[in-house]
């Protein structure tokens, strides 16, 4: 009886653990040039994909009224703020990754294919964009 309980107690406090492996939450991204908190994209899943929102824009020049005036499909001329720039990833078959979407940089309007990888215990996420053998990495940290 007693084992029982503490596999229960030790279930139970595994599963935030394992909850925390995975891109779904709110993560704040840094200016690749300055080092600067740049904004807080909130992640959620829906229908087995995720989607990644600009929930907060943390930039001193930014205005509630941005557009994403770079944009050529159908976020152009969106507000920046609540701009969905995360599409369609999944998670890959037997890793702690997530591929197979678009992440959008609304500074130049383009989009690139997506690879999402939490690290640190998901304190932290790999988020890498690339355009064929071109890409770059950023590392977001979690907010929540």
């Amino acid at each position: 009886m007693k084992s029982a309980l503490t596999a229960i107690i030790l279930g139970a406090l595994a599963i935030p653990a394992l909850a925390q492996m995975s891109p779904l939450g709110l993560w704040r991204n840094v200016d690749d040039k300055t080092g600067e908190a740049k904004a807080e994209i909130r992640i959620t899943e829906a229908g087995g994909t995720l989607q990644g929102r600009i929930e907060k824009r943390l930039t001193k020049d930014a205005k509630p009224g941005d557009l994403c005036d770079e944009c050529s499909d159908d976020r152009k001329g969106a507000p920046l703020l609540g701009l969905e720039i995360i599409r369609g990833a999944r998670k890959a078959e037997g890793k702690e990754v997530w591929e197979g979407g678009k992440i959008l940089d609304p500074e130049n309007g383009r989009n690139y294919t997506l690879r999402m990888t939490p690290i640190e215990g998901g304190k932290k996420l790999e988020v890498r964009g690339s355009f064929g053998p071109f890409g770059r990495t950023q590392t977001w940290t979690r907010v929540n």
